[in-house]
């Protein structure tokens, strides 16, 4: 029995089998190799979450619209084709329209202002798009977690007002184009009018329809024409008559010149007559100055009377002497000077 109970020892193998090498720590190894695959793993995911701006600092930024067709997390805020935000959710407001949520690094922020405008464009072919315009970059900045409107612009809605648009242009062309239409009507009147100024009446039978009238107007503007050239003629004639008026008109004012402002005219006579009439004026002042200081003399001796009235008897005799000389130089002056009325000298 005790033969029995005792286990028997494995059997050998064979030469053949055996291991060619053996691994020294292979378990410590295998579990090292895995964790700098995790490692590695985990620094890639950190790498990517920094290079896609999960660790900047961010404001959020609230766009509502009616539908966010083609709105998904992930999506690139842009501004002037640069992305500026990242779409984090979309959400439905207890209003029954749509809230984009998106996330804006502070780097960012400073590109959107209060006056900013965002839409929300959905392409015929292509992504939906976000986009920023900021008109005024003065302006205060958007503040953290604002909500804005969104405008849409959907370019496959448009279509069907285009398709719209086309059938009903193509249905005026077939109007215009058919022959009941007033176009083809006036096509037709222009086509007359056009035989008409063909004609030999022109413009006129054009205008008047027929050819009696047009004939009588005609001959109405012949006879105007008639008249126009013969009155012509006769203001020519009084033109030429009227040259002749001026040509004598010009010769008597030639001569009246020369008779007044000539060398030997009138004007130069009252010159002369007035030189004269001045030394006169001069000698006769110097007279009454005598007057004056015999006067004076007489006044101071009394005891020669008799020669000094005798005196003053020759000179009184010269001033008048003076003074109807004076007398026949204005008579004279007024003779020569036939502009002159009512002349009057008042002498000291």
């Amino acid at each position: 029995m005790a033969d029995t109970d005792t286990p028997a020892p494995p059997p050998e193998k064979p030469a053949s089998e055996a291991p060619l090498y053996t691994v020294r720590n292979l378990e410590l190894k295998a579990a090292l190799l895995l964790v700098f695959f995790v490692l590695l793993l985990s620094a890639s995911a950190l790498y990517l979450l920094y290079a896609r701006g999960a660790f900047e600092p961010t404001q959020t930024l609230i766009l509502t619209a009616d539908d966010t067709e083609g709105v998904v997390a992930g999506m690139d805020l842009t501004f002037s084709g640069f992305p500026i935000g990242r779409v984090r959710r979309t959400e439905l407001a207890p209003d029954g329209t749509v809230r984009i949520v998106i996330d804006v690094p502070e780097k960012d922020a400073h590109w959107l202002r209060k006056n900013s405008v965002f839409t929300l464009v959905r392409g015929l072919v292509g992504n939906t798009n976000i986009r920023a315009y900021t008109g005024v970059l003065t302006d205060p900045k958007l503040e953290d977690g604002a909500v804005r409107a969104v405008l849409r612009g959907d370019v496959s809605a448009e279509i069907p007002k285009v398709i719209a648009s086309t059938r009903e242009l193509l249905d005026n062309l077939n109007n215009l184009s058919s022959g009941t239409s007033a176009m083809s009507k006036s096509i037709a009147n222009v086509q007359v009018a056009t035989e008409r100024l063909k004609g030999p009446r022109g413009v006129l039978g054009m205008v008047f329809g027929n050819e009696e009238d047009a004939g009588k107007v005609t001959a109405s503007l012949q006879a105007t024409l008639e008249r126009t050239n013969t009155l012509l003629a006769r203001l020519d004639g009084v033109a030429s008559k009227a040259d002749g008026l001026t040509t004598r008109v010009d010769g008597l004012v030639a001569r009246a010149d020369e008779k007044v402002l000539g060398k030997d005219s009138v004007v130069s006579d009252v010159r002369a007559n007035l030189q004269t009439l001045n030394a006169l004026l001069a000698d006769t002042r110097a007279s009454m100055q005598r007057v004056d200081a015999i006067l004076k003399d007489g006044q101071a001796i009394a005891g020669n009377a008799k020669d000094a009235s005798a005196d003053l008897g020759a000179l009184r005799a010269d001033v008048e002497s003076n003074l109807r000389k004076v007398e026949s130089l204005i008579n004279d002056i007024n003779r020569k000077w036939p502009f002159a009325r009512d002349a009057e000298v008042k002498l000291p």
